[in-house]
């Protein structure tokens, strides 16, 4: 079975992009949320492999969503997917506990190489 990955965007057309990449790789697609607080919510109900969390989003960014998912599971797989020119928050957020980042607009090879990376 393909590993399980819960998509945090909150622009519905970058969930469809990087969900269109991880279907077609054999990715399973478990949710999807467009803020912080649904991801933490749905993650603590879904346990995915892993989480492609986007950085700038309404009610909880994604950076505070990485820290509260942490205290969840220490061990929780989160790869950021950044814009542009949001070097620093990226970094706060590695520093917070991602384990990767990708950029937008999104790369499929970036984007499973990232995937294989967490998941080793």
């Amino acid at each position: 079975m393909g590993k399980r990955v819960l998509v945090v965007d909150d622009a519905a057309f970058m969930r469809m992009m990087i969900k269109d990449i991880l279907t077609k790789n054999g990715y399973e697609v478990v949710g999807e949320a467009d803020n912080g607080q649904k991801a933490v919510a749905m993650y603590q109900e879904l346990r995915p492999d892993v989480v492609t969390m986007d950085i700038t989003m309404p009610e909880m960014d994604g950076i505070a969503a990485v820290k509260a998912i942490k205290q969840i599971d220490p061990n929780a797989r989160i790869i950021m997917c950044s814009a542009m020119g949001q070097q620093l928050m990226v970094m706060e957020a590695i520093q917070a506990g991602a384990r990767d980042f990708i950029v937008k607009p999104f790369q499929q090879d970036r984007v499973l190489q990232a995937l294989e990376k967490v998941l080793a």
